[in-house]
């Protein structure tokens, strides 16, 4: 199978072990094998139940009808549910922000407003440590920026030939994990915009302190920081979790796609031989 360089999720390290679906599939059928045999023996003590009167999970029943599967670009509700748009890319959020400017956007404007591609989520209960379903922290990956959708006259395949320095500097902008306070007023979502906890963590401008075994190793040390104890942001997050105490984990990928070419050319060459282009531009 030949993959696209750029595609941020092509396989890059094939391996003829199990694959993370495998495992889990193999995972669940255990457990639901077990949860079988616990049923069966409750419903020879109790007698039968109805198998749709509650949901998979023995909780409340599930009510809502099902509506199938879509791929389009409409969004689907079950009857008698709505879909909100609570934040959009390009949105501020702070309640100064700039305004988004669809193909016009700044790095600066970036930094502060919603980024694009979202992947993993998580919602954080405020306050701390409390069980609060109508209010807390939104935390989102930006996993990638898809460039014939963010400049005109762009296109799928001719970007690399294409963009500019500029340009490049508003998609690392817009990758990252954004934090924002949320809240909700009536059958309604909506952002805390002067919210100190509102910040948008990008891979220009958020210094990160290295902490741990890999603090001062070698290969944590970079031509901005030859101590190798700080690294300035986070780009390509793709997955997360949350741990149990409370915080929030954001995982990068596909690093070896944007940390290419000749070192000796400068740190800066090699960060954007992503975008095919080289450290002073095109």
């Amino acid at each position: 199978m030949i993959h696209d360089p750029f595609d941020d999720d092509a396989i890059v390290n094939p391996s003829s072990g199990p694959t993370l679906a495998q495992v889990i599939e193999a995972r669940m059928s255990r457990r639901t094998a077990l949860k079988g045999l616990a049923a069966a023996g409750a419903i020879g003590l109790v007698g039968c139940a109805s198998p749709t009167s509650r949901s998979a999970t023995g909780g409340a029943p599930l009510t809502f009808t099902e509506i199938g599967r879509f791929l389009d670009e409409t969004h689907h509700a079950a009857p008698g549910h709505d879909v909100q748009v609570l934040i959009r890319w390009g949105d501020p959020i702070y309640r100064a922000g700039p305004q988004f400017k669809p193909g016009a956007q700044t790095a600066a404007e970036q930094e502060v407003q919603f980024g694009m591609d979202n992947d993993f989520i998580a919602f954080m209960p405020l306050p701390r440590g409390s069980r609060n379903s109508s209010r807390g922290l939104l935390c989102v990956n930006h996993e990638r920026n898809t460039p014939h959708l963010s400049w005109p006259g762009m296109t799928a395949t001719d970007y690399t030939k294409k963009m500019t320095r500029e340009q490049c500097d508003v998609e690392m902008a817009s990758q990252g994990h954004t934090i924002i306070e949320i809240a909700r007023y009536g059958d309604a979502w909506r952002l805390v915009d002067d919210n100190r906890h509102n910040r948008h963590i990008t891979a220009r401008s958020a210094a990160i302190r290295v902490a741990g075994p890999a603090a001062v190793h070698p290969r944590m040390r970079t031509m901005s920081d030859p101590d190798g104890t700080t690294i300035i942001g986070t780009l390509n997050n793709c997955a997360g979790g949350v741990t149990p105490w409370g915080t929030v984990l954001t995982g990068e990928e596909n690093l070896q796609n944007y940390f290419t070419g000749d070192p000796a050319k400068g740190h800066e060459a090699a960060a954007w031989k992503r975008y095919g282009i080289n450290g002073r531009g095109r």
